[in-house]
């Protein structure tokens, strides 16, 4: 083989899915067909669950440490509406104003580092499996070759070509609409309002926030102290748009006259990018040795969701296709990647579409419609509610058998304070290794003795923890929890669950101490 897995993409899902199958101790192999990282502009920020999972992995501060702005107040749109969670706390949804690019410049440093390969302009143009091996047919600079790998993994975006050489259906919708962005100053005839209006001279007042008119929708949005506004327009447009031709400022400009009905001088464009919506879920993650993950495997009619998605869509597939490539697979291990983050696709679809029909009507009712709902959102519960759907943390996936009889069964471990050896950390901490850990939180010998016959698989730590949540939890390599012992759950209870838990998500234990 020339590889563990070949990854077909070098975006954000593909380079994260490298670096988790390197430290999964795997060998991947990234195909990029583009020769370099392209310039033209695309997501412009990484939001939701994601953010969490790489403060787990030590990649947070990289991160934050490559952003282009100050971190914004939690204000995200939600279908035409504002969802402002500037008033909570502590908010269940955060921005990091980090652009694709250099998102993917983190993720490629520490790919490298991890030891992963990465070839660029190399096109993947046919691709075969059988019961042992995925050959991919590969277009490089040097003419064509082959390479074989255990897995293929397509990473390769909404055109999948993986997609459909595997044969996956890929139903859905297109929206017929066109959005364009644009982060830009103004000369001095645009003065931003202290409450984020625009004055235009000639012109009048452009409200802050959405403005519906006859030709489609604009969007403004200033920040307190910054001298760059975002401006949004949407438009319903018949036009093909290639998505690797970049939108130039006087397209946006045209767009902006088209919406508002007069000018609105700019001076520079900081940003520019364009992109239609689609609602497409492909019918299943995996196929044989082939899996899809990212724009791939599903599109959503809405912003500020695919990066997040698509990351922890390699965080699920990593550790499950490693502990197949390592012979230590329990059965049907790898068919849970589809159940569980097709169940997280599903739900990620559900408000993006919610969005898609809020913002799309245009008639009184659907104007009331918005209204009522930007009511509701003024009640905390509703905003933790809405804020946790959109940032994937209310996402907890299904657990089968005993394991999933605890409400932490599924959910996103949470980074407790522990207490132990003297020592002060964090869960987040124990997961920098992307390795299975069962934690200990009462000092229970019956549990950690059970738990022998995986030592070499699964990290056993004891430590206390404030207000423990459990005697015991045993967190899958994605930082999801597997299974958890309650509060003085007895030995009865307790062993044969933790025992089933293992074996189900690591195999059969190597010895029965």
């Amino acid at each position: 083989m020339d590889a563990d897995v070949i990854v077909v993409g070098a975006g954000p899902t593909g380079l994260m899915l490298a670096c988790e199958l390197r430290l999964a101790g795997v060998r991947p192999l990234v195909l990029e067909r583009q020769t370099q990282r392209r310039d033209t502009a695309k997501a412009g920020g990484l939001g939701g669950r994601i953010l969490e999972l790489l403060r787990y992995r030590g990649l947070l501060e990289r991160c934050e440490a490559a952003c282009t702005g100050p971190i914004p107040a939690p204000r995200f749109p939600f279908g035409g509406v504002h969802l402002d969670l500037t008033r909570l706390d502590d908010p269940p949804l955060h921005a990091l104003p980090l652009p694709q690019q250099r998102l993917e410049e983190v993720l490629a440093g520490r790919a490298g580092e991890l030891g992963a390969e990465i070839r660029r302009g190399h096109q993947v143009i046919g691709v075969v499996q059988d019961a042992q091996a995925v050959t991919a047919e590969v277009l490089g600079p040097d003419g064509p070759y082959r390479v074989a790998a255990r897995y293929l993994a397509g990473c390769d975006g909404a055109r999948s070509r993986i997609r459909d050489a595997a044969g996956i259906a890929f139903p859905g919708t297109v929206c017929p609409e066109v959005n364009r962005l644009a982060q830009v100053t103004f000369p001095d005839t645009v003065t931003v309002l202290g409450n984020g209006d625009l004055d235009v001279a000639g012109h009048g007042t452009v409200p802050g926030g959405f403005t519906r008119t006859d030709r489609g929708l604009l969007g403004v949005g200033a920040s307190t102290g910054s001298p760059v506004v975002s401006l949004y327009t949407t438009e319903d447009e018949a036009a093909e748009y290639d998505d690797d031709t970049p939108m130039s400022l006087t397209e946006f400009q045209d767009s902006l006259r088209r919406v508002l009905g007069t000018d609105l001088p700019v001076r520079e464009a900081v940003r520019l990018s364009r992109f239609t919506f689609k609602a497409r879920h492909a019918e299943q993650y995996r196929k044989g040795r082939i899996l899809l993950a990212g724009d791939a495997a599903h599109l959503f009619p809405a912003t500020g969701v695919a990066i997040n998605a698509g990351m922890l869509d390699a965080v699920d597939l990593a550790w499950k296709l490693a502990a197949d490539i390592h012979g230590r697979a329990p059965d049907g291990l790898l068919d849970t990647y589809h159940h569980e983050r097709h169940f997280a696709g599903a739900r990620t679809m559900l408000h993006t579409q919610a969005q898609a029909a809020l913002r799309r009507g245009t008639d009184p009712a659907a104007e009331a419609l918005r209204e009522v709902f930007q009511e509701l959102l003024a009640d905390e519960q509703s905003q933790r509610r809405l804020g946790a759907l959109v940032a994937g943390t209310d996402i907890s996936y299904p657990m089968p058998g005993p394991s999933g009889h605890h409400p932490l069964a599924g959910a996103f471990v949470p980074d407790l304070t522990l207490h132990g050896d003297g020592r002060v950390t964090g869960v987040g901490q124990l997961l920098h290794t992307a390795r299975p850990h069962l934690l200990d939180l009462a000092d229970r010998e019956d549990l950690r003795r059970a738990a022998a016959g995986w030592r070499s698989r699964v990290d056993i730590h004891t430590a206390e923890t404030d207000d423990r949540p459990a005697d015991a939890i045993l967190i899958r390599p994605d930082a999801h929890i597997a299974w958890a012992a309650a509060v003085d759950e007895s030995p009865e209870g307790a062993v044969p669950a933790l025992r089933e838990a293992l074996t189900r998500w690591f195999g059969e234990p190597e010895s029965d101490v």
